[in-house]
């Protein structure tokens, strides 16, 4: 796919066929997460890759949506804010900005590859950091479930360009 075809037909994807994701398919993911860019390229960052049949009862402790655990697998992008750079002038440590841009280069890799994510921020934090056994460094930021889509796209409307850009 083109760059501007693989961004606009990203979508949430709230429902998932069982079929397994290729071997081939998540290296490749998992390489777009490699090379995501991060401040001062720190790369203070991990990707967990949780098996979604094993782990059913505990994802849904994480986040209870039914949809959430029908993909056969979940990536959770978690930060280690001592090894991410902040910024000297006013101590804002940029791990959720770093992590995001991580989620971000996996996701649009999933569309690419014919996968299909939806971000998932509104998570039980400690059900994460005691399902992942992160040490108090780590912190989980983003979730995606990752696999084929059986769930058509809901479109939600979109501000025109006018609205959100401004030229000074």
């Amino acid at each position: 796919m083109e760059f501007f075809d693989v961004i606009e037909s990203r979508y949430s994807v709230r429902g998932y066929k069982k079929d397994k994701v290729e071997k081939e398919k998540l290296d490749k993911i998992l390489k777009a997460a490699t090379i995501a860019p991060t401040g001062v390229n720190y790369q203070g960052f991990k990707v967990f890759v949780i098996d979604t049949e094993k782990n059913k009862e505990t994802l849904k402790k994480i986040y209870a949506q039914d949809w959430f655990v029908e993909a056969p697998l979940v990536l959770c992008v978690v930060a280690d804010k001592s090894k991410i750079w902040t910024r000297p002038w006013d101590a804002k440590n940029i791990a959720d900005i770093d992590a995001t841009i991580v989620m971000d280069h996996i996701i649009l890799a999933a569309t690419d590859l014919g996968l299909g994510t939806c971000y998932i921020a509104a998570f039980k934090k400690y059900e994460a950091i005691k399902f992942l056994d992160l040490s108090e460094e780590y912190e989980p930021i983003l979730f995606t479930p990752l696999g084929y889509p059986n769930a058509d796209r809901a479109d939600r409307p979109r501000k025109p360009i006018n609205e959100i850009v401004e030229y000074i």
